[in-house]
């Protein structure tokens, strides 16, 4: 199922910006809510144009602010007009305003959206097709750019059908619930986006709904 996460990057910080928010070893961030952001630093001068708003002596490093909402769009919608949603990107504005109080005024300067694969599991899953002849590893949910490589060595060992550590593990060896077919599929998803933003709310304690997906094995967490 594809869900679409849009990103936000500002303009170069000065070095009063950076020393303000006391971000110094560029480390790369997440909050700890099922609704999450993802911020981290770019490289110096990444993108940045002479005279970009940097100040005297800054480096030119943006901040990248991504994630918080994945958004499912009916019938599993893929268009590239989806990927300009002004209020997902509003949102992220605001939220970015409370996290770093002490950048009021920034201006972003660029912006995007992509799809990312997900299933019920919220992780990486195997299998193969065509007669054994095709081996695959789907469903990363934004987790396959360090997993990718592993996903690759699982997926080789089910092609040949070895018997390894890989292949034995539950993962490997079984399937993720699926998901309803439409409409049902919109309205359970819509169901646990507010579910999760409830748990959020107080301080992580989970409903009867997101209990149940826990249990049944199909549940989120961050």
């Amino acid at each position: 199922m594809p869900v679409y996460d849009y990103v936000l990057v500002t303009e170069p910080l000065s070095d009063e910006q950076r020393a303000a928010i006391g971000w110094e070893r560029r480390q790369g961030i997440s909050d700890s809510g099922n609704r999450f952001h993802y911020y981290r630093l770019t490289p110096p001068d990444a993108g940045a144009p002479a005279g970009a708003g940097a100040g005297p002596g800054a480096d030119g490093s943006r901040i990248l602010w991504g994630g918080y909402e994945a958004i499912y769009h009916f019938r599993n919608g893929m268009r590239p007009e989806l990927e300009n949603h002004a209020p997902t990107f509003e949102l992220l504005a605001r939220n970015f305003a409370a996290t770093f109080p002490q950048l009021e005024g920034i201006r972003f300067t660029h912006r995007w959206a992509g799809a990312i694969d997900t299933c019920s599991r919220f992780c990486v899953t195997f299998g193969t097709a065509l007669a054994g002849r095709v081996a695959y590893a789907v469903g990363y949910t934004g987790l396959g750019v360090v997993a990718s490589r592993f996903g690759a060595r699982v997926a080789l060992d089910l092609l040949h059908g070895r018997d390894t550590e890989l292949t034995r593990l539950r993962m490997a060896r079984t399937r993720p619930i699926p998901f309803p077919p439409e409409p049902l599929r919109y309205a359970a998803i819509q169901l646990t986006r507010s579910a999760l933003a409830r748990a959020d709310e107080r301080g992580g304690k989970r409903g009867p709904w997101l209990r149940v997906l826990d249990r049944i094995g199909a549940g989120f967490d961050s």
